[in-house]
């Protein structure tokens, strides 16, 4: 291969093919990132679509039946024995549900099964008052729509809309159910069936990790199986298209649409390979074309470079002979003009070869006779590194003269410490064609010891060798006695500068400041003309009630972070982290350097953490932890107090849709302004404080029962006028409150607040928005 490429014949095509398949590729590449881009982003787009179109229609169905459900069973309102005994009846009568849902049923108060549609599913008289869709409705009171499960009817997959059926007095009596089978026609499946392209598919999956319906596999209630990150992001709230991998290393283009109604979100997966097949098949065809180019254009690509390069060879044939001087007469052939050029060029250089050797002998004197006028030592050693010639710089440097160190090699008069770092270094600046430059030690025999010097050595070269080295020597042994001096005063600036956040103070052994930064100037508590001054009659110093003083500190070492309290002459006290070194310590000149650290940063953090350990930060109301506590004190002094002390409980009603409907920062924005009127309504005494999610509590000491009741009257006023509009809606809560009074029978805090959560849960079941008392002594247990 290496004689092939030999030719520059072969250079040429190969260089012509080169550009031919570069140049191909290059458009080929362009094209393709084009149109693979245009590709990317219509398929991201249509699998969003799907995914969207998906999900709105989906969440259109479950309203529709949760919307059908609730109004039929507001219609059953009558008394709890007229319900169980018309149940057949009323299922009956209910032909537009038997379209909508797989099963429907009626179900009492106690969670039993009265009546079904069809009667196939036979389950009348199950008790699933274990079902956690029964227990949401009995205690919440609102339509739901249930977590995907496994009914009794032979362990079907389906999920449970369900509404509350109310007497004429609002008492729950029962429920209105409608099952949806996620392996049936009325709602899932059809919708999974859906294919994007051939291989695309659905897969509908609950934010707990449940599958409810997969297009490709057809798996319903199974975890999911795939770990993609875009997935693990979708079960927290993610919603977009992403292109990543599934489980089997396959590149797929994955939409996640989340669902209003539900917790659920669609998955619209499409293949990679599939949605960019038309880029891949158009750079298939532009390869097969390339591919016959190159087979047409390199035979005639030989033919025509070998008829140029023809003069090329008799040139050179030419050159061969002059140079073995069987030719005197100037080189000379016919062809292109870069040929000519290069016989005249060669014909030119071998001239002035001719020249130049002629007057090398000259020169060569020139140089010696200019070297030995020189102030620096100067060495000419041969590519060996022995040595042909010293001027006299350098043979008073050394301790030899010329005739001693001809023939001896360069690196003999290195210091034996250096020598073998020096001709590492020497070797590769050599190899690599640069001048190098070191300082290391010389054996100087004058001196009786090595002599620093700094030293460089370049190439002495022509255009056919290499004819040697030539090294500059220059004594630098006084240099660097004052460069030591110099990096004493630097090592002190850094010492100094390293500290300059700071208050940094220097003074020498009398006290006088000889220096100090701006931060300093803070703690002495005077102008900038403190320099000079005595920082022991500007400021004092004490430790743990004593004064630290002038000989105090001469006498100590140096310290690190010794707490004290500074005070300066303008009565400005500072906690302050001292730090003190010593310079020059028992030497003349020596310094006393302070460092001053003002340490109210780390006071007010540490309040900061208090306060956020007894407080939420999203109402700024005390919480739990701090109210168990004000709870149990207020307890203690219940029995010193001439009024009674009150606690009130505070439970929002209907703030679910709040956050369901306007999103999570307007439910945020309702409970700060909630908390607001809170703090507004009571005493400064009293305490507030939120307990978590929508619940609240209140202590009144001394307050007396009918002023609390006057109190909690307000509040629960005051929380029913709230509204917040958002998006052209106005949302608002209101609020069940359950009072007790704090006797000084009381001991536990949960005694108390069982009874104020008892008053809570009655005015929530008696229709919410009330204020319900709690006598003490008819709690129930």
């Amino acid at each position: 291969m290496s004689r092939w490429l030999g030719s520059l014949v072969n250079r040429a095509v190969l260089l012509v093919v080169g550009v031919v398949i570069l140049t191909a590729l290059l458009v080929a590449l362009a094209g393709s990132f084009l149109s693979r881009s245009e590709l990317e982003q219509q398929s991201a787009n249509q699998v969003e679509t799907i995914a969207r179109l998906v999900s709105g229609e989906l969440d259109d169905k479950l309203s529709q039946r949760l919307e059908a459900l609730n109004h039929v069973a507001q219609g059953f309102t009558m008394s709890e024995a007229a319900f169980e005994v018309r149940a057949g009846i009323l299922m009956r009568r209910q032909t537009a549900l038997q379209h909508l849902f797989d099963g429907i049923y009626l179900i009492d108060a106690q969670g039993k099964v009265i009546a079904e549609h069809p009667k196939e599913l036979k389950m009348v008289g199950t008790d699933i008052s274990n079902r956690s869709y029964f227990r949401r409705i009995s205690v919440q009171l609102t339509p739901q729509i249930s977590e995907p499960y496994r009914s009794h009817y032979q362990g079907r997959p389906a999920v449970m809309v369900a509404a509350p059926v109310f007497d004429h007095h609002q008492r729950f009596i029962g429920m209105l159910g409608g099952a949806i089978s996620l392996a049936g026609e009325h709602l899932i499946e059809e919708l999974s069936n859906i294919r994007i392209g051939k291989t695309g598919y659905l897969t509908i999956i609950a934010r707990n990790g449940i599958v409810l319906a997969n297009g490709r596999t057809g798996e319903v209630m199974q975890p999911v199986s795939d770990s993609n990150p875009v997935l693990s992001r979708a079960m927290s709230g993610f919603e977009g298209t992403a292109r990543t991998s599934n489980a089997k290393g396959e590149r797929i283009i994955l939409s996640v649409q989340q669902m209003s109604e539900v917790p659920w979100f669609v998955a619209a997966v499409w293949p990679a390979r599939e949605a960019y097949a038309p880029a891949t098949r158009l750079k298939d065809a532009f390869l097969w074309i390339l591919l016959v180019v190159i087979l047409l254009v390199v035979p005639m690509a030989m033919w025509r470079f070998r008829r140029l390069m023809a003069p090329l060879g008799e040139l050179g044939l030419q050159v061969h002979e002059r140079h073995l001087g069987v030719r005197n007469k100037p080189v000379g052939v016919s062809g292109g003009s870069e040929i000519s050029q290069v016989a005249e060029i060669f014909n030119l250089v071998m001239d002035e070869r001719e020249d130049v050797l002629s007057s090398l002998a000259e020169r060569e004197a020139f140089f010696r006779s200019l070297t030995r006028g020189a102030p620096i030592g100067i060495v000419q050693a041969d590519v060996l590194g022995r040595i042909e010639f010293v001027n006299p710089v350098f043979e008073s440097i050394i301790g030899l003269k010329l005739a001693a160190l001809s023939g001896t090699h360069l690196f003999d008069c290195i210091a034996d410490d250096d020598r073998d770092a020096v001709i590492e270094g020497w070797q590769k600046a050599l190899e690599g064609q640069v001048v190098f430059r070191d300082r290391f030690r010389l054996q100087g025999l004058n001196t009786g010891a090595p002599v620093w010097c700094q030293v460089m050595t370049a190439i002495l070269e022509t255009p056919e060798k290499v004819m040697g080295t030539v090294t500059i020597v220059r004594d630098i042994s006084h240099e660097l006695e004052v460069e030591d001096a110099l990096r004493d005063e630097r090592q002190r600036a850094e010492n100094i500068l390293g500290v300059m956040q700071d208050g940094v103070l220097m003074a020498d052994t009398g006290g006088a400041i000889r220096y100090a930064n701006q931060a300093a100037g803070r703690f002495l508590g005077t102008g900038e003309d403190y320099i000079g001054s005595n920082v022991f009659e500007l400021v004092g110093i004490e430790h743990e009630d004593q004064a630290l003083t002038h000989d105090w500190f001469l006498a100590h070492d140096d310290l690190d972070s010794l707490y004290v309290t500074l005070r300066n002459r303008r009565g400005d006290a500072f906690d302050v982290d001292l730090s003190m070194i010593h310079i020059r310590q028992g030497r003349e000149n020596e310094r006393l350097v302070f460092v001053f650290r003002d340490d109210a940063e780390r006071r007010r953090e540490e309040e900061r953490l208090s306060w956020e350990a007894t407080h939420d930060s999203l109402t700024q109301l005390v919480n739990r932890r701090a109210f168990n506590a004000s709870l149990g004190k207020v307890l203690g002094e219940s029995s010193r107090q001439e009024a009674s002390s009150v606690l009130m409980l505070i439970d929002l009603d209907h703030f679910k849709p709040v956050n369901d409907e306007g999103g999570h920062l307007l439910g945020d924005e309702m409970l700060r302004r909630l908390s607001d009127l809170f703090k507004e309504s009571v005493r400064q005494s009293d305490t507030v404080a939120r307990l978590g999610g929508d619940e609240f509590g209140i202590i009144l000491p001394a307050c007396g029962l009918s002023r609390a009741k006057t109190l909690a009257e307000r509040i629960r006023a005051g929380v029913e006028a709230l509204e917040i509009e958002h998006e052209g809606r106005m949302f608002g809560v209101t609020a069940s409150i359950g009072m007790t009074e704090l006797l000084p029978a009381d001991r536990e805090p949960k005694d108390v607040v069982a009874r104020a959560d008892e008053g809570a849960y009655l005015a929530k079941s008696q229709g919410r928005n009330r204020v319900v008392v709690t006598p003490v002594g008819e709690s129930k247990e």
